[in-house]
């Protein structure tokens, strides 16, 4: 019941932190959007039916049923159609409102899908739902008169709420918990040698012993010297052991306060060769090559060592290039997830999950056990700070409905705007992104195929870390 009960707070505390930094994301929208005089409706945390709402000044607070996103409502973020009489305003069209202009818009497509085309009414349709969400005397006021600049600080302020997020989160990681490292402490040591090629992981009567528990070293020995060399680091230890197969060597290791001498005669055995990514190297014929090395079966335990503030930033770099790699490949890590999902191949680990799959992790972290609070509580931390650097570089993908799109949008007017100065030709006026409704229209059912997708492997064939 212990484990069900934290396997609950884990996916409550992920699901909590993922709508806190939604909230702050539509935060970094709406602040900057005020600032610049832009009339804002709503500001809403979720989707679908409104469970609750408040009314402060001009715009509506409150939550919605569906936790899967949040929005904020601007007056005129599509400008009219040129030589169209109507004044223009909308409700924001970024971060997936799909929906609710869907709502808005089903019945004036549905009647004129026969004349014109679904496509072209797409857009006729957003322009007309930001033309009557425009109230007498704030024609002024809305988001498309903005200077492209102003738009652009608006628009990009969500994506740069998660990753201010994420900086603090990964500052935090980094600088109060630190990063887990290998200590000169045993954790474990094993009971049988067995080659790289064996089938069986576990020791049965006439396998050879292993060394480290034939000399005697048991978990909790903390390793002091080897061969006289004092050992700062794990790494030193096995570097001489590994070079040391058959030589005696004289180990002083510290149990329970007291120092020990033993004699550990490594084992010569072999292993997987590996390369410098972790990569199991293979030969021509594609079997897996091995390589002998000195054997003694001892594993290191962890530690949490706190690094200094200049690891920050370069951290969430390193997470930034992680996901862009992930976004640049999605079609063939989709790919590899759907034939995972419906045949017998495993998933990749580092593959895109769900928000399924994450809530999944988190509970199994939490629930986890033998790991220290403090490493649980880091590596919550560390999924939070994670979704919210996904969430950035995601957001900044230049195609609506996402923020990304409507920013290519106003740099593409600021680029029309100033070759017509330079070149002293008539003023090109705003961008009409209500043209790319049909794209729009694309990309939010690839999202939805894609959400739907991951879920059911998260369902059926989840990443499983442990």
């Amino acid at each position: 019941m212990d484990s069900v009960i934290a396997f609950a707070l884990g996916v409550l505390i992920v699901a909590l932190g993922l709508a806190i930094s939604i909230a702050l994301h539509e935060i970094g929208h709406l602040v900057p959007a005020k600032l610049f005089g832009v009339k804002v409706t709503q500001y809403m945390i979720g989707f679908g039916p409104t469970l609750f709402s408040r009314r402060r000044g001009e715009t509506e607070y409150g939550v919605k049923a569906l936790p899967l996103g949040g929005y904020i409502s601007m007056i005129g973020m599509f400008p009219p159609e040129k030589n169209h009489p109507a004044e223009a305003g909308a409700t924001e069209f970024g971060s997936l409102e799909v929906a609710e202009i869907g709502e808005k818009t089903a019945a004036p497509v549905a009647a004129r899908a026969g004349s014109t085309g679904f496509f072209q009414n797409l857009a006729t349709d957003a322009r007309e739902v930001s033309a009557e969400s425009i109230t007498p005397g704030d024609e002024s006021r809305a988001f498309y008169l903005l200077p492209v600049w102003k738009r652009i600080i608006v628009m990009f302020g969500g994506p740069f709420m998660n990753l201010l997020i994420g900086v603090v989160l990964f500052a935090v990681l980094l600088m109060g918990f630190g990063t887990a490292q290998s200590s000169t402490t045993i954790a474990s040591v094993s009971e049988c040698v067995l080659p790289a090629t064996s089938e069986r992981q576990t020791c049965e009567p006439g396998d050879t012993a292993a060394p480290g528990a034939a000399a005697g070293l048991e978990p909790g020995d903390r390793i002091v010297s080897i061969s006289g060399t004092p050992i700062e680091t794990w790494e030193q230890s096995t570097a001489i052991i590994r070079e040391s197969a058959g030589t005696p060597l004289p180990v002083v290791v510290e149990r329970d306060g007291e120092m020990l001498d033993l004699t550990v005669t490594p084992l010569l055995s072999e292993r997987f060769a590996v390369d410098d990514e972790g990569k199991v190297v293979t030969d021509d014929a594609g079997e897996p090559v091995t390589t002998d090395y000195g054997f003694v079966g001892i594993g290191p335990s962890t530690v949490l060592v706190p690094q200094p503030a200049t690891s920050v930033l370069p951290a969430v770099g390193d997470n930034i290039v992680a996901v862009a790699n992930v976004i640049l490949n999605l079609p063939q890590r989709l790919i590899d997830t759907a034939q995972a999902a419906f045949g017998p191949e495993e998933r990749d680990p580092n593959g895109p999950m769900s928000v399924v799959g994450v809530g999944r992790v988190a509970g199994e972290i939490a629930a986890f056990e033998g790991v220290p609070i403090e490493s649980k509580a880091a590596s919550l931390i560390g999924i939070v700070a994670s979704l919210n650097v996904m969430l950035f570089v995601f957001n900044l993908i230049p195609l609506l409905p996402l923020d990304g799109g409507h920013i290519a949008g106003a740099l593409w007017e600021g680029i029309r705007r100033f070759f017509a100065k330079l070149f002293r030709r008539p003023d090109p006026g705003p961008v009409d992104i209500a043209r790319l409704m049909p794209i729009t229209f694309a990309v939010v059912i690839v999202i939805g195929a894609m959400s739907a997708l991951l879920i059911y492997a998260d369902i059926v064939k989840p990443i499983s870390f442990f």
